[in-house]
């Protein structure tokens, strides 16, 4: 059902190397929306060298490419986005079931940005306490795994993503929105992949995470949150 003749959607999806899980969010998004309210899907390139872009194309994506990092590839799917309202979306993380419509209804009371409640894919008790977190609406309880909807309009005026951000840029950008906004949370939750969180051990990089979050805090600069990154992550 198509609930708007005015307003529609955009989706965007960042990728790199992803051909794991492309093929499978690509059928699911085309599984779980109402027909009519997608406008377009996305999927942003920043120089995969296996498969995605061939399985994302096979799927009917619209796909372009973008220099590496996640912050620069967003904004320049949002350059080429026409729809009234964008959807950013992490290559494994999948919205719920009729997730446009609970997104149009958002706008219909005017709600011009927000996301889900997030779960993880996994049945460790250690990330379902924290992913329980995701229903307050707070920014210090936002991230990019919980997808985003903003109006285009309320996009563009702000400027985008900070792309000086390598890591943390979901974050930045939503706590400027909720400056700016009236950002909500929605009741219905998106399943998030851990894979993460089983590579490099949950508590070890939950324990990170919370000190990259307090080094922002504290005023720490992009340069100085992704050299921590780096040093204790990806090193």
């Amino acid at each position: 059902m198509k609930l708007s003749n005015s307003i529609d959607i955009s989706i965007i999806i960042p990728v790199l190397n992803e051909s794991v899980h492309i093929s499978t969010l690509l059928d699911h998004l085309q599984a779980n929306n109402s027909l009519g309210n997608i406008k377009e899907i996305i999927v942003v390139d920043g120089g995969s060298t296996d498969n995605t872009v061939a399985m994302a194309k096979a799927k009917g994506a619209i796909v372009i490419s973008s220099e590496k990092g996640r912050a620069k590839q967003m904004n320049t799917g949002a350059k080429a986005a026409s729809g009234a309202l964008l959807y950013f979306l992490h290559a494994d993380t999948f919205p719920p079931n009729n997730f446009d419509l609970f997104i149009l209804n958002a706008h219909n009371n005017n709600i011009s940005s927000g996301c889900f409640r997030m779960k993880f894919n996994t049945s460790k008790k250690f990330l379902q306490f924290f992913a329980w977190f995701s229903r307050i609406n707070h920014k210090l309880c936002r991230g990019g795994d919980q997808s985003l909807f903003i109006l285009n309009d309320l996009f563009q005026k702000t400027g985008g993503f900070n792309e000086n951000y390598i890591i943390y840029e979901d974050t930045e950008f939503i706590g400027r929105l909720y400056k700016i906004s009236n950002f909500k949370v929605l009741p219905q939750h998106v399943i998030t992949s851990a894979r993460k969180y089983e590579q490099y051990g949950s508590i070890r990089l939950q324990y990170h995470f919370g000190i990259i979050h307090l080094k922002n805090l504290l005023g720490f600069g992009p340069d100085q949150l992704y050299k921590y990154y780096k040093k204790n992550i990806i090193s």
